[in-house]
């Protein structure tokens, strides 16, 4: 038997191969076109003294401060109180001013059209110390129960996690959108976060886009996207830059596309990890095209535990840009190394997985395409078309690694992928450990 840890490790094993299989087109959610942003009227009352819709709700008019050492956290939640019952109303951060405020929920359901306009700086308390014995360590800004709500402007949130990095605690993550729906994220700047940068939970129709996230590059475990239970997204145009996966998917999601996001440094674009301590896990529908990753430790990732459930089906990774990147194209089904997953024999069954057009260098320390699939759940319909990757310094070019992977080559590539295996394994048969209910709709 092969061991699991070879499996994830050992590079340079090959399999024969046993036969051909093609592969289903995948549905990619086209990109939606750019809207324009809701327009922001210079006087509360444009019209009727007595109609507040369109209104601007200015925190310094609740008793905000802004000198970024005052605690504004209850200006804060009167501007929100106050907007949230008015139509298209602006809670607006105005610039030139620092806002400290502690750990938050801003609570919906709202009215239609809310919007937060962040212009100045935005930051937590500076560090564990100065933190509220009272206030959840576990997140700082969250949305909750929000419909029809956009975040956006031209100013700065600010994590000020570098307290935080070297604790072994768990920090909170700096913003958290929960149970809500139809949502813009937009050109924002996010720095610092003690740990996640956005997260968003069981929401449904999320944009983001022109979204600038930047946190040094040994921060630990600062996502700078995540993404879980959640459906319909598109993220578009942003540039990551931080300590751990760029933009990661957890289970439940499905219909993502992401497109023109530029990640480096970082872990690159990551699907897991899933079927952390033997759960369901279902995703399916991400595209991910267009994208830049450079001097990042990632390129485009799978990556699940063992005894996990579910699948992962419907991917697609295209026109992609590799710039100095270990593990470019990755499949890692031993995502655990505890001794409680090595014994484990089911797993999370990852199936329809395109890799077109991924160019550009990797760095020789790992192998360039890794693809260690589980030992009792093969993944199958692997498609490799137009893959052209060279070592970024030196001569040494890897051999791509397969582990019970099957697929197509449809065009030669670079360095050569002579270890998918052909064909469909005999050991795939339907059963319920992978099925996934509803698989494109909420899980």
């Amino acid at each position: 038997m092969f061991k699991q840890s070879n499996a994830r490790y050992h590079y340079h094993k090959k399999h024969k191969p046993k036969g051909s299989h093609g592969k289903s087109p995948v549905h990619v959610p086209a990109p939606p076109k750019n809207p324009d942003p809701p327009s922001i009227p210079s006087d509360p009352y444009p019209n009727d003294p007595g109609d507040t819709t369109g209104s601007i709700f200015d925190v310094t008019s609740y008793g905000a401060v802004g000198d970024g050492c005052s605690d504004d956290t209850a200006a804060f939640m009167e501007a929100w109180k106050a907007a949230c019952a008015v139509e298209s109303a602006t809670v607006l951060v105005p610039s030139d001013k620092v806002f400290m405020i502690t750990s938050t929920i801003f609570p919906g359901p709202c009215k239609h059209g809310l919007v937060l306009q962040v212009d100045g700086v935005l930051m937590p308390p500076d560090g564990p110390n100065c933190w509220p014995k009272a206030d959840s360590r576990q997140q700082w800004l969250v949305f909750y129960r929000l419909n029809d709500m956009k975040l956006t402007g031209n100013g700065i949130i600010e994590g000020n996690g570098q307290k935080w990095w070297d604790l072994p605690c768990k920090p909170h993550r700096m913003i958290r959108f929960f149970m809500s729906s139809n949502l813009v994220v937009s050109g924002i700047k996010i720095q610092n976060s003690p740990q996640f940068h956005m997260k968003f939970d069981g929401c449904e129709g999320v944009l983001i886009e022109k979204l600038l996230i930047s946190t040094p590059k040994l921060s630990p475990n600062t996502d700078g996207i995540h993404i879980g239970n959640t459906k319909s997204v598109g993220i578009y145009n942003s540039m990551i830059s931080n300590g751990d996966d760029g933009i990661s998917i957890g289970p439940g999601c499905s219909d993502v596309h992401i497109e023109g996001v530029t990640c480096g440094p970082s872990h690159g674009i990551s699907i897991g990890s899933l079927g952390v301590h033997n759960s369901q896990a279902c995703v399916s529908n991400i595209t991910v095209r267009n994208a830049v990753i450079r001097e990042s430790d990632n390129g485009v990732r799978i990556k699940t535990w063992q005894g996990g459930t579910g699948s992962v089906s419907g991917i697609s990774f295209e026109n992609i840009q590799m710039e100095n990147v270990r593990n470019c194209i990755n499949i890692d089904q031993y995502y655990c190394l505890q001794k409680a997953c090595l014994n484990q024999t089911s797993a999370v069954y990852v199936r329809d997985v395109q890799y077109r057009n991924i160019k550009g260098s990797y760095d020789v320390r790992n192998t360039p395409i890794h693809f260690a699939c589980s030992d009792t759940v093969a993944c199958t319909n692997i498609t490799m078309a137009d893959v052209g990757l060279m070592p970024h310094e030196g001569e040494l070019m890897e051999e791509p690694f397969c582990w019970n992977a099957y697929g197509i080559e449809e065009t030669l590539s670079i360095p050569p992928i002579g270890c998918l295996l052909k064909g469909m394994p005999h050991a795939i048969t339907e059963s319920s450990q992978y099925s996934c209910s509803n698989e494109n709709g909420r899980f």
